[in-house]
């Protein structure tokens, strides 16, 4: 029973540090930012196959869901990716998901030459420059990560940087301490500043 029971108290205090890195890391680098036009950018995950895998349907739903309501006009959703193993490009077909199986009508830009989160940002620059607001999508520590090389290659725009609706307590509660971990190992190489929370 006492092991149960531990391996119980054990188990609780893996999801709830899972949690709350995840949840640190979506709160770091980013502001209060005002103004009306928004860019979302949405970043692809390794996409070989000729349909779009879970995880990028998942980051289409939660860049979708991070469009503020009552966005202007000028509000765009960029979704960003080349293509994998010579298949189409993650940006294709996460827009294809968006548009035909999630019928968000509102304006889409693509980025489909990027092979790393660096040229991510790299290529997504020049379609934010008339963004007031930016918001970066995707697991809270590549988000992090891609907000992070925004305020290296370009710390004007990233003063511009807003908090994206990419984490939600008890969403992938299963695997975030597998993404925690993970994160942990692909964010070592920044620095202290760049993990900040900021709100």
């Amino acid at each position: 029973m006492r092991r149960r029971t531990g391996w119980s108290i054990a188990g609780a205090a893996v999801l709830a540090w899972g949690e709350w890195l995840n949840w640190r890391w979506s709160r770091a680098l980013v502001k209060d930012g005002g103004g009306a036009a928004e860019a979302v950018v949405v970043l692809g995950y390794r996409n070989p196959q000729a349909t779009v895998n879970l995880v990028n349907r998942w980051r289409v739903r939660a860049g979708l869901r991070s469009i503020a309501a009552g966005s202007a006009p000028g509000t765009v959703v960029i979704f960003s990716g080349g293509a994998t193993g010579g298949g189409a490009a993650e940006a294709r077909l996460m827009a294809g998901y968006a548009t035909s199986a999630l019928a968000f009508d509102g304006a889409v830009l693509l980025e489909d030459r990027s092979a790393t989160t660096w040229e991510n940002i790299t290529n997504v620059i020049p379609l934010l420059e008339n963004a007031d607001r930016i918001k970066i999508v995707s697991q809270p520590a590549h988000a992090l990560k891609a907000r992070a090389y925004l305020r290296r290659q370009r710390p004007d725009l990233a003063e511009r940087l807003v908090r994206a609706d990419d984490y939600r307590p008890g969403e992938w509660m299963a695997v975030k301490p597998l993404l925690a971990l993970y994160g942990l190992w692909t964010l070592r190489g920044l620095k202290a500043d760049e993990r900040k929370i900021s709100l």
